[in-house]
């Protein structure tokens, strides 16, 4: 298989905007890409954004977010505290904080799937696209009881060291998921481990996103 690169040579600060429902969301679906990133472009800036981080799940968040970036290259975490579950019904005020997030003007977005099946993922995904007309978008996967995951079209391949991390700092970040039967570390790893086989990744571990709209330079 073939593999395109990201053409980032500019000294310039790299904008990667993060967006997440809910406090575990962006290290779930594109951590492991977060930490390749981080280590191939020194001068990436990430810009982490939570729109449902309430109490105890606000700590996990910085926790989180200061184990996956260094300090000197994160930007945040903004941390909003719309109601878990309830974000379609609050349209109207998630999309002025969409708003705001305009002057990022990011060279990356990695936000929800549009097909994802909870309620408060979608409608920040349609946002993503309602916002950032003429970005780069990458809409990452989340595993849970409903049974989404579809067929995504752009691979990353991890190398041990970025797998292992993400499984990791998960785990010691998220210590009010951990009665979750699903949140566990043979979970992430056995997603991982499938999209690693579906493009044959040199370690057999790769996260995966949905790109909908992508332009090839000459």
């Amino acid at each position: 298989m073939h593999s395109l690169s990201l053409a980032w040579n500019s000294e310039a600060p790299i904008n990667v905007l993060c967006i997440g429902a809910h406090s575990d969301d962006i290290e779930i679906g594109c951590g492991g890409t977060i930490l390749s990133l981080a280590s191939q472009f020194p001068n990436c800036v990430f810009h982490w954004v939570i729109f449902s981080a309430i109490g105890v799940r606000g700590d996990e968040a910085r926790h989180a977010a200061n184990l996956f970036v260094r300090p000197t290259a994160l930007k945040g975490p903004i941390l909003k505290t719309f109601q878990d579950g309830f974000m379609p019904f609050a349209g109207g005020e998630v999309k002025t904080a969409f708003e705001e997030l305009k002057s990022i003007s990011p060279d990356l977005v990695f936000t929800h799937n549009r097909k994802d099946a909870h309620q408060d993922h979608r409608i920040l995904a349609e946002l993503t696209w309602n916002t950032f007309r003429d970005h780069l978008i990458l809409e990452y996967e989340i595993p849970k009881y409903d049974g989404d995951l579809g067929t995504p079209s752009v691979f990353v391949p991890l190398e041990p060291e970025s797998y292992e991390k993400k499984v990791s700092y998960l785990m010691e970040s998220f210590g009010s998921q951990r009665s979750k039967r699903w949140f566990q570390p043979e979970t992430f790893l056995a997603l991982m481990r499938l999209r690693g086989m579906e493009c044959n990744a040199p370690s057999g571990y790769a996260e995966a996103f949905y790109c909908r709209k992508l332009v090839l330079g000459k």
